[in-house]
């Protein structure tokens, strides 16, 4: 579908909108490699994802709790409070910001007529607080999170439920991820996609490809913005 037809634009979080590394020092400060911050969010992932796959639901808290004992009890020598150092990593998101490219991006996107919507597999609640320091907060009409349709993305329940929030069919809004992961599950589920590319050089041939791509949102917001009447 051509840019100047999608009404919607339905934003993912984590890593799409926030970075996440400074979480590599919330490790450190606990007496773990920061290296660990990469294998432990993609291990968040796929314990997310393959709850949903078998029907069943945690949210992102608990499963990110889980991980850290988990990655932490294989570190050698490591003898700290390991709930300690959950509650000091997982305090990390709220204290995340943006990447730097993000708010003209978001701004332009608005300024151009793009209603602009959010879905996580994270929480309405960090997500709030992420927008709203970078002053973006007020130019997203809602904020979803996997805990209203109890299953994560890629699920496509999941992608349905930001949709019909916005009150529009997946074939008019375009889902924005760094994650190639998110670009299949959205256009699988009627949606199209965005993807933000942020350093990565090859997209998966097995996944879905997306519509559009960029390297950061002031790039596709260039793109879009170009594309509307």
């Amino acid at each position: 579908m051509p840019a100047d037809q999608f009404p919607v634009l339905v934003f993912d979080v984590n890593e799409t909108l926030s970075d996440l590394t400074p979480l590599r020092a919330r490790f450190e400060d606990v007496g773990a490699p920061g290296h660990l911050l990469p294998t432990w969010f993609a291990g968040v992932l796929r314990d997310g994802f393959a709850l949903t796959a078998s029907g069943a639901y945690a949210d992102f808290a608990s499963i990110a709790s889980d991980g850290v004992r988990a990655v932490l009890s294989g570190l050698e020598g490591w003898l700290e409070d390991s709930e300690a150092a959950v509650r000091h990593i997982l305090d990390g998101f709220s204290h995340l910001d943006v990447h730097p490219d993000v708010p003209d991006g978001i701004r332009k996107l608005s300024e151009s007529g793009y209603r602009l919507t959010a879905m996580t597999n994270g929480s309405v609640a960090l997500t709030e607080r992420l927008l709203n320091k970078a002053g973006v907060l007020d130019h997203f009409e809602s904020l979803s999170d996997v805990s209203g349709p109890r299953c994560w993305k890629p699920a496509p329940a999941a992608y349905h439920y930001a949709v019909e929030r916005a009150g529009v069919r997946p074939d008019q809004a375009l889902m924005v991820a760094v994650h190639p992961w998110d670009i299949d599950g959205a256009r699988r589920a009627g949606l199209d996609g965005a993807w933000l590319r942020r350093g990565a050089l090859v997209y998966p041939r097995t996944m879905t490809p997306p519509s559009y791509a960029a390297e950061d949102l002031r790039e596709l917001a260039d793109m879009l913005a170009a594309a509307r009447p």
